[in-house]
């Protein structure tokens, strides 16, 4: 199935990655100003960003209820509440009111990850089709996208408020793309669903997903401070370090979609993770930023696919009746890495540098071809069952 057609079946998840690529991609590009307006440390910083995490496991926990309690409406709702919140960021003056945000900003965007996760997986397996990789693919373009943008915004010294807001407007006209009701749950899973839980799956994909999510978010997060403070870039090429990573982020995923059609999503997984480590280390040795862009373009074709294979294996792996609930465990343990890798970042970066920090990152990939083989023993498993 060509990418347009998969994007047509999920115009509406689709849509609600744009959005979370669009904000996170404009957070990433204005970290440097964000940091120095609230007046905060490598490793304070690192710690205030820990203040999503309460509000992401608190939402995402809560998600498949909320869920069922919106309707079809429920993406649109998530993703709107998600872009007003970042207008709370772009206002923080202090270290206390950037936490203060930021736990808004992680209950905002636990509710709609696991929404519009669950969105794919339910229309993958209604037309038995592989769509979570171009899925993810639209929130690393708007990722690019807006990282360059905001590189030049910064250069003209427009205001973290002023860019979030001009983003908003087109969060709303996006929203109108978003309605798509919960999939019905079948009667026959009803049983299934209250036999067993499916805890092994949860764990094996949760890692995947966790490993994934902290070295994407340590990249994204950290790479524009790197380029200028330790390579010495300005506003503009700071800016191109996670806007390198989203536009190679986003090739890596449409090349994954094709990809999964040729070969096992498991035996991907192994070699995504060998190529996202391999550019992780040509960053960190970088001498200057073009040295560290390929750095980044390598690690983000590599790490591209490995939360996309997580969260739609999860799906593969339990009953229909199980699939918005596990999607959101796995959401748990897997998003948390979007919040405990900044603040790794940041302790070791306070004690030994950024270079070492994206080192250990690189080193932090190593155990996901072992999860690859578990989850390619139960992947058999669970088809001979069948």
């Amino acid at each position: 199935m060509s990418v347009l057609a998969s994007l047509r079946l999920s115009r509406a998840p689709a849509a609600a990655f744009v959005v979370l690529g669009l904000h996170w991609g404009a957070f990433a590009a204005y970290v440097p100003q964000i940091k120095s307006k609230i007046g905060a440390s490598d490793a304070l910083f690192g710690t205030l960003l820990l203040g999503s995490a309460i509000g992401l496991m608190s939402a995402m926990w809560l998600a498949p209820r909320v869920d069922r309690w919106l309707g079809a409406r429920g993406l649109a709702l998530a993703t709107a509440m998600f872009s007003a919140t970042f207008l709370l960021l772009a206002l923080a003056s202090g270290p206390v009111s950037f936490a203060l945000a930021m736990v808004a900003v992680g209950c905002a965007s636990g509710l709609a990850d696991v929404v519009m996760n669950a969105r794919v997986s339910e229309l993958e397996a209604q037309h038995r089709r592989s769509l979570m990789n171009v899925n993810h693919a639209m929130f690393s373009v708007a990722y690019a996208i807006i990282a360059i943008s905001c590189g030049v915004a910064r250069e003209w010294d427009v205001s973290a408020f002023s860019m979030f807001a001009a983003i908003g407007l087109v969060v709303l006209w996006l929203t109108t793309l978003m309605t798509q009701a919960p999939a019905a749950q079948p009667d026959h899973d009803v049983g299934r669903a209250a036999s067993g839980y499916p805890l092994g799956p949860i764990v094996l994909c949760g890692v995947v997903v966790l490993i994934a999510f902290m070295a994407e978010a340590a990249v994204e997060t950290w790479s524009a401070l790197y380029i200028e403070r330790s390579l010495l870039g300005g506003a503009a090429e700071g800016a191109l370090g996670p806007a390198m990573l989203g536009a190679t982020m986003a090739v890596g995923r449409f090349a994954g979609q094709a990809l999964t059609d040729m070969i096992k999503e498991t035996s991907l997984l192994v070699l995504a993770a060998v190529l996202a480590a391999g550019g992780l280390v040509v960053a960190a040795l970088a001498g200057q930023p073009a040295v560290a862009y390929a750095g980044f373009g390598i690690f983000g074709l590599g790490v591209s696919v490995i939360a996309p294979m997580g969260l739609a294996l999860v799906g593969q792996l339990v009953s229909p009746a199980r699939r918005t609930q596990a999607i959101s465990r796995v959401a748990v343990i897997g998003f948390s890495g979007f919040f405990l890798a900044p603040v790794a970042m940041g302790a070791i970066s306070e004690i030994l540098g950024l270079r070492v920090a994206f080192l250990a990152v690189a080193l932090m990939l190593s155990p996901v071809p072992v999860l690859a083989v578990l989850l390619a023993r139960r992947h058999r498993t669970s088809r001979e069952a069948v």
